[in-house]
């Protein structure tokens, strides 16, 4: 698509998103530095170009490459060789044949310069929650470095199963380039650190230009829709909308039948869960009440509140919607719905973690490359308060901090063995590098966009992607981070026992096997509470409160 023809179809949403950057983001993009365009034949310049976007999906051969490109910063902490003999666990996903899959490769040019050899644990998405907590539960830590996320944190540095960093790896991957949201008290507990981010997690909206370009689509809206002129969704009241109008019609790109939203259904460890949060956050986020997820004096659930309830009746109303969604979406689980689904031409509106917008342009399995857009998660034009127990009718918007970015965390096993340790952290320092972030952020990798030098998009052109597209990808992004009312996932104990328990019933709701909303949400409710007391509710209300600042 021609850059002064994107910029067009959607010079309404770019001026909203310069209105909102105005508002909450140039601040924080004040007080960076200007980072210059990577110098002809530096590090940052060769690895953008491998292997260059269109020219395929970059390989195993591209991973190595780029490893060994970007030790430097091991070279100026460790000596050949100094590790021979080490030997270290690392557990983490291999989901999307990414994640473990690419540190495998990154770290091979690091074991051959240290000497150390990593073993590896690999763990499917739906599998990470129950083998981390069986590990802690039995005490039977088997590895020296784990792939976490922040929620994880209480479970884990609050048990004192991790290592606290030290000072040379905190200089050697610039933790102030972090955005801001993703500096302390995320990564650290009781005033220690102990992550090294590799990925900066929030939910953003996805959609297909091309259904919202479409004269034969926006002649029938006219004809069926509410008077409202067809445009990219601001609201999900519009979302649901449109994905009812679009039953039953033909896909511009593919032929085969439109579709409008993809929600995912199936279980997937407590993750699925988060994309019924991007529905709740704008119903349930009030901008005057920190809390969302819990009642921050008591921990009672606000998940069976009338915000979650809404939430879960806009799927029930597309599931009761013959055509709305695709066959079999009752089994579709969030990798389905980006990777299998939304990339590969099935369907016109996704929410999920930022990295669907790099895969779009460098994914050989991606056909929608050209015709897709990013926003901030749609609002809703009414929020409920939770204080007042009452609807309120305004426009509000709520992006959601999904999961809060994987990390790279090293456990106490190797607290008592210095050189063990170094090498540990000396591997950490490696993924997490200011360099290799940058390579993960623009090409497939399962992250996202986390360093202020990210968003540097003359780099981003020097990897091959058009200005337009890195403005609107980025932006979505950047505007999620510093939204003043985004929803900040508390790091608490048992988080994804809560989401692995509302997985479980609200796959029993879409599965028919309970009468409305409210019941499901309730069902969720009370299997909240019973974990809440499992663990202990006055430690939780104290946690809880921390996390959110009060």
């Amino acid at each position: 698509m021609k850059t002064d023809i994107y910029k067009a179809m959607t010079s309404g949403r770019m001026s909203r998103r310069t209105m909102l950057r105005g508002a909450a983001a140039t601040g924080a993009l004040a007080a960076m530095p200007k980072f210059a365009l990577a110098q002809a034949g530096s590090v940052r310049e060769q690895i953008l170009q491998i292997p260059g976007v269109g020219n395929g999906a970059p390989t195993e051969a591209d991973w190595r490459k780029v490893g060994a490109l970007c030790l430097g910063q091991t070279k100026a902490n460790v000596a050949p060789g100094e590790f021979a003999g080490v030997e270290l666990t690392f557990m983490g996903t291999n989901n999307q044949n990414l994640h473990n899959v690419l540190f495998r490769a990154f770290l091979s040019s690091w074991e051959e310069y240290t000497g150390a050899k990593i073993n590896w644990i690999d763990l499917a998405q739906g599998d990470y929650n129950a083998r981390l907590q069986q590990s802690i539960a039995t005490g039977t830590v088997d590895f020296d470095l784990l792939e976490m996320g922040a929620p994880f944190e209480g479970d884990t540095a609050g048990r004192g199963l991790l290592d606290e960093m030290p000072e040379w790896v905190k200089d050697a991957i610039d933790m102030d380039d972090l955005v801001d949201y993703l500096k302390a008290p995320v990564g650290t507990w009781d005033g220690k650190t102990y992550r090294v981010t590799v990925d900066g997690d929030c939910h953003t909206f996805s959609y297909r230009t091309d259904y919202y370009d479409n004269a034969d689509f926006a002649q029938a809206w006219a004809k069926e829709g509410d008077g409202s002129d067809w445009s990219v969704p601001k609201t999900w009241e519009q979302v649901n909308a449109y994905s009812k109008f679009l039953a039953g019609k033909d896909d511009p790109l593919t032929g085969l039948p439109a579709h409008g939203f993809l929600d995912p259904m199936k279980s997937w460890g407590g993750f699925s869960f988060y994309f019924l949060e991007d529905r709740a956050t704008a119903y349930a986020k009030h901008p005057d009440d920190p809390a969302w997820l819990f009642d921050p004096e008591t921990m009672k659930p606000r998940v069976n509140n009338p915000a979650f309830v809404q939430a879960i009746q806009d799927v029930l109303d597309l599931i009761a919607t013959p055509g709305a969604y695709p066959a079999d979406q009752i089994n579709a689980d969030p990798g389905t719905t980006a990777f299998q689904q939304f990339l590969a031409g099935t369907g016109s509106m996704l929410t999920w973690w930022g990295d669907v917008g790099s895969s779009a342009r460098t994914s050989d399995s991606s056909v929608v490359g050209d015709v897709v857009g990013f926003d901030i998660l749609p609002g809703a034009n009414r929020v409920y308060n939770s204080k007042t127990q009452e609807w309120e009718e305004r426009y509000n918007e709520s992006p959601n901090m999904a999961y809060l970015g994987w990390g790279i965390y090293v456990t106490s096993r190797v607290s008592g063995d210095e050189l063990k340790r170094k090498a540990a952290w000396s591997a950490a320092a490696h993924l997490g590098g200011k360099d290799i972030s940058l390579w993960t952020s623009a090409y497939p990798s399962g992250y996202q966009p986390y360093r202020k030098s990210h968003f540097n998009y003359d780099e981003w052109e020097i990897a091959g992607y058009d200005r337009a597209f890195v403005e609107d990808f980025l932006g979505s992004n950047l505007d999620s981070y510093n939204h003043p009312n985004a929803a900040v996932e508390p790091r608490i104990p048992g988080i994804f026992q809560y989401y692995s328990a509302a997985e479980d019933e609200l796959a029993k709701g879409f599965a028919g096997q309970y009468e409305s909303a409210q019941a499901i949400g309730d069902a969720i409710a009370e299997a909240w509470e019973k974990i809440t007391d499992q663990i202990g509710r006055d430690s939780q209300i104290a946690l809880y409160r921390a996390s959110l600042g009060l």
